[in-house]
């Protein structure tokens, strides 16, 4: 491998590294193959082809050339200051709801947080329909009886990929952390939950989202063939395999972009999901890591519960009762509001909990009562700066995806009037996030403690421009929300 020395010769990059064969033509909806080992040296200086989307999200930017079903590439971010030790090693799985991210994004770069002593992997995997398609001939064909899931197991690749070279990178193949935001950290649950991934990683961090079914419950491998076998019929008139294989790239992400049809998402195959993963986790046969995880204060709009109603008392009262019937009393206790602003910031609370909120708490809980190991949960806070001359923001301080940023040291990615309070938080959850890569404990000299989240007061961590740990002041949210399902 050719990779890159940084001009400031402070890091060194591989980008687009193959993990897999190109999942093309019959590979089209296969478990991901090994790359055949070549000769002569690889040049790996720019980003691999992000895999098939449509322009999905308006916050997401990509330095490479475009989508591709040839996308399965990795990359690799070295300190050039490490001694000959290994270094730990961390594994990043981006975000994008399952049909859009990918490795390119700026504020995914990984140049500056490996310079905390860590060793940075990222990588492509597919999605949508070519990630999470399932059929009844794809069952029949494969060894397992299973369809569905092709993009976990590309992230399955990668790992491996990582257990079996990364030494030669100067990483600890025995000292790997898996950590990802959204759909990335629900990815992250679903690699602790499978049988095959047991083994690959060492501690797990979950960014804002866990497979764990609170408005989208998982559907069996069986439903997933019907819904796959419809969606084809309609789509293009036939439930041949072979046609659909014969259909263009463009053509299948044309139809499945198109309003009513289904969501591609991952499934209980049978084979890297033999269960639900909270059937999994409630049984304690989830890989028994430490785990970090946490959510951010604006993770839903106060939209997605009020729509464009007035944000007041009233329309609060009248959504929660068509959201929750009998139940919308206790749910107006839970989430009590009186003026427009605290309406607001309930509608706001309501609508994060059933994005990404409850079913991390689930995750974390669940990890507590069977897991074994340590757990440490947050709340990220900080209010991103407005560009000058902006209105106050009165919708949102700390959204969904704002911590990215933070967490890679990358601010500049974006531009904001970043203030002093910025790049201090940056760097102290660098500085978390990498501790736990090293030993399973964020906390580190310099930093404010970060107690475990534990049974005894469930302490979270605040991190704001003042980061401080306190007791969970919203567990009987999550314990009612819990109760309803």
């Amino acid at each position: 491998m050719e990779g890159v020395v940084s001009p400031d010769g402070k890091f060194r990059s591989f980008k687009g590294i193959p993990f897999a064969v190109p999942p093309v033509g019959p590979l089209r909806w296969k478990p991901p193959q090994p790359v055949a080992p070549w000769s002569g040296v690889h040049k790996a200086v720019e980003f691999g082809p992000r895999c098939m989307q449509t322009r999905v999200f308006s916050d997401m930017i990509f330095r490479d050339a475009g989508p591709s079903e040839d996308c399965l590439y990795l990359n690799v971010w070295i300190p050039e200051s490490h001694s000959a030790r290994k270094l730990p090693v961390m594994v990043w799985i981006y975000g994008g709801g399952f049909v859009a991210g990918a490795t390119s994004e700026p504020r995914q770069d990984a140049s500056t947080l490996c310079q905390k002593g860590v060793l940075v992997v990222s990588m492509n995997y597919r999605l949508g329909i070519f990630g999470f398609f399932s059929h009844p001939e794809l069952s029949k064909e494969s060894d397992h009886d299973a369809s569905g899931n092709y993009g976990l197991m590309d992230q399955l690749a990668a790992l491996q990929w990582v257990k079996e070279n990364i030494a030669a990178f100067g990483g600890d193949p025995d000292n790997v952390t898996i950590f990802g935001e959204s759909a990335g950290s629900a990815s992250v649950s679903a690699l602790m939950a499978s049988p095959l991934a047991k083994g690959l990683f060492r501690s797990a961090i979950g960014e804002s989202g866990a497979i764990f079914g609170a408005v989208r419950p998982m559907k069996s491998r069986v439903e997933t063939e019907k819904i796959g076998l419809e969606f084809a019929k309609s789509a293009f008139g036939t439930d041949s395999l072979a046609a659909l294989r014969a259909k263009s790239a463009a053509d299948l992400l044309e139809a499945a972009a198109k309003e009513g049809a289904p969501r591609f998402s991952p499934n209980v195959d049978g084979y890297f999901l033999p269960e639900t993963v909270q059937a999994i986790f409630a049984a304690g046969k989830q890989s028994h890591v430490p785990l970090l995880a946490g959510w951010n204060l604006d993770e839903g709009s106060y939209h997605a519960i009020l729509g464009d109603d007035a944000a007041t008392r009233e329309n609060f009262a009248a959504k929660a009762r068509s959201l929750y019937g009998a139940n919308a009393d206790a749910i107006l206790k839970l989430y009590s509001a009186t003026t427009k602003e605290e309406v607001k910031r309930a509608a706001r609370d309501l609508a994060g909990d059933r994005f990404t909120q409850f079913t991390t708490w689930k995750w974390m809980e669940l990890e507590l009562k069977t897991g074994g190991s340590p757990v440490y949960r947050y709340r990220f806070e900080e209010t991103l700066p407005l560009p000058a001359g902006s209105a106050p923001n009165t919708e949102t301080s700390a959204p969904h995806a704002s911590e990215i940023e933070y967490v890679f040291g990358v601010l500049p990615s974006r531009d904001l009037p970043w203030r002093p309070q910025d790049e201090k938080l940056s760097d102290q959850m660098g500085s978390y996030w990498t501790n736990f890569a090293k030993k399973g404990d964020p906390n580190g000299a310099g930093l404010p403690k970060w107690p475990s989240y534990a049974p005894e007061d469930f302490q979270v961590m605040h991190l704001n421009a003042n980061p401080q740990a306190l007791p969970d002041d919203h567990r009987a949210r999550y314990l009612f929300l819990d109760e309803l399902r």
